[in-house]
């Protein structure tokens, strides 16, 4: 382990500028809500469109439907399901 000695100065000025980055940060994520409640995973999008979940991994992979991954799971808009609905309703 390495010891780093720094004046108390240099000290105070790090820890107001991360004190700025962090108000920052809490700024930029005020507007946006922080939970998933409102996004659909794939089982949830499979009983809406009432298909299997190939055909779902197709939507994905042919772009026809958006989606975000977070780690190794899939989350929907409700909005972009809605459109996928639209769709297969003109058709």
């Amino acid at each position: 382990m390495e010891i780093v000695n720094i004046e108390a100065q240099t000290f105070e000025a790090m820890m107001n500028r991360f004190e700025a980055f962090a108000q920052r940060v809490e700024k930029l994520c005020e507007g946006q809500d922080k939970s998933l409640h409102h996004w659909l995973d794939n089982q949830d999008v499979c009983q809406i469109l009432n298909i299997s979940k190939r055909t779902l991994q197709t939507y994905r992979d042919n772009g026809t439907l958006a989606y975000t991954q977070v780690n190794h799971k899939v989350f929907y808009k409700p909005e972009d399901v809605e459109k996928v609905i639209t769709k297969l309703k003109q058709k």
